[in-house]
């Protein structure tokens, strides 16, 4: 077994050492080993006595000297920092020259990024249920077919461009005046996350508002006006904590708003505008019309009531008695879905009662269809997650959808 001789230990005296860092040599015959140790301490047995490795003594035959190592080590160690420094230095510079292709930025965000938190803040997705209400009513106006005119077709248009304005109006007033609660409920929305700053907000909905009553103003049509004057008015008092005002505080105003707007407002004064100043006729009001503000109602009220379901924590913190939040969401729930089932239950029967067989069959099998999908949902809903009735809410809006895509078939 040939022997190896550890030399002395390095001595840091006045040099420079590196830190954590110990070199020698071993020698053994003709061989010669490079030992390398990170301040390591370890323990070997020789014979009897105990020795710590890591701080290797006496080094007898130590063909390299410390200066020697330390000058090789700080060399590879200022080329490796050279090379990194370069390499950071040439991400910089390519970071630069891409930051000149960055688009104009708005509230920090890409022009893309600020459309979308736009969308989301005003909530342009619930347009769809606005136009095609508009559409419907208006279409339920018509009596042969030769009132399809380009003239009923611009009416129509100046009606739903009016309406959306509002609806985007409300929209926003309502999420400027709930800033506080949202952060509780709802805290992903643009402007209770800060996606959207307030300022900008206001400009938003200040937009609407001018837009939309310059519109109304510039049409001969007194309900639109009305209508469009009356939309503007009840969203305000709805959302804006004034006195008198902050409708959704109280459970019969908020009801009282909402109503309004779905069950008299649309079906009845843009039904309105469509038959008189579309068509030139006399203010009349067909028992159809009434039938459709009857059922709507009932989808208003019942939109009223399920929209405070999953906001009861929030809306408790912030002094809103809402219906849900005083007699609790499962009671609230289920009186929302009995009375959209009287509602079709109504509308059978009224269908019934129909003596024009396409008249009744579609509003018969229709109603049944839509019925019998609110009780299979309802029944799968779990009411102790938020999400699933935030969920069901939006699946309640698509049926009062549904409801007016039968509208103007409703001619009994």
């Amino acid at each position: 077994m040939k022997s190896i001789h550890i030399g002395a230990p390095l001595k840091s005296s006045n040099s420079l050492r590196p830190p954590l860092l110990a070199t020698a040599i071993a020698v053994s015959g003709h061989e010669k080993i490079e030992v390398s140790s990170i301040q390591v301490r370890k323990t070997s047995t020789l014979g009897h006595s105990n020795s710590l490795v890591g701080r290797l003594n006496h080094l007898q035959s130590c063909k390299l000297n410390y200066t020697q190592s330390a000058n090789k080590y700080y060399t590879r160690f200022h080329r490796h920092q050279r090379q990194r420094t370069k390499v950071l230095a040439n991400d910089a510079s390519e970071n630069l020259h891409a930051s000149a292709f960055v688009p104009p930025q708005i509230d920090g965000k890409s022009f893309g990024a600020t459309l979308n938190v736009i969308y989301r803040f005003s909530k342009v997705y619930t347009l769809q249920g606005t136009v095609l209400s508009i559409i419907s009513i208006s279409l339920l106006a018509i009596q042969k077919l030769s009132d399809f005119t380009p003239l009923f077709l611009i009416g129509v248009l100046q009606a739903v461009i009016g309406g959306s304005l509002a609806n985007l109006y409300v929209a926003s007033i309502n999420q400027l005046s709930d800033i506080d609660i949202d952060k509780i409920n709802k805290p992903h929305l643009p402007l209770a996350s800060g996606e959207i700053s307030v300022k900008t907000a206001i400009r938003l909905t200040l937009l609407y508002a001018i837009l939309g009553f310059f519109l109304g103003w510039s049409i001969k049509s007194w309900p639109l006006k009305l209508g469009l004057f009356l939309w503007y008015a009840v969203g305000t008092a709805y959302s804006v904590d004034l006195p008198l005002l902050r409708w959704k505080r109280d459970p019969a105003l908020a009801a009282m708003s909402v109503w309004s707007l779905q069950g008299t407002i649309i079906p009845i004064l843009f039904h309105l505008h469509a038959q008189t100043h579309i068509y030139g006729r006399s203010l009349l009001l067909s028992k159809h019309v009434f039938f459709v503000s009857g059922i709507m109602s009932i989808y208003a009220i019942v939109a009223a009531l399920f929209k405070d379901i999953p906001d009861v924590e929030g809306d408790k913190i912030n002094g809103v008695n809402s219906l849900a939040s005083q007699v609790g969401t499962k009671t609230v729930f289920w009186l929302c879905i009995w009375l959209l089932e009287m509602a079709y239950g109504m509308a059978i029967l009224i269908g019934l009662s129909s003596t024009h067989f396409w008249i009744r069959s579609i509003m018969v099998i229709g109603h049944m269809i839509l019925g019998f999908i609110l009780w299979r949902e309802a029944n799968l809903v779990d009411l102790k997650n938020n999400e699933a009735i935030e969920s069901f809410y939006l699946f309640i809006w698509k049926l009062y959808g549904a409801e007016y895509l039968l509208v103007p078939f409703l001619r009994f």
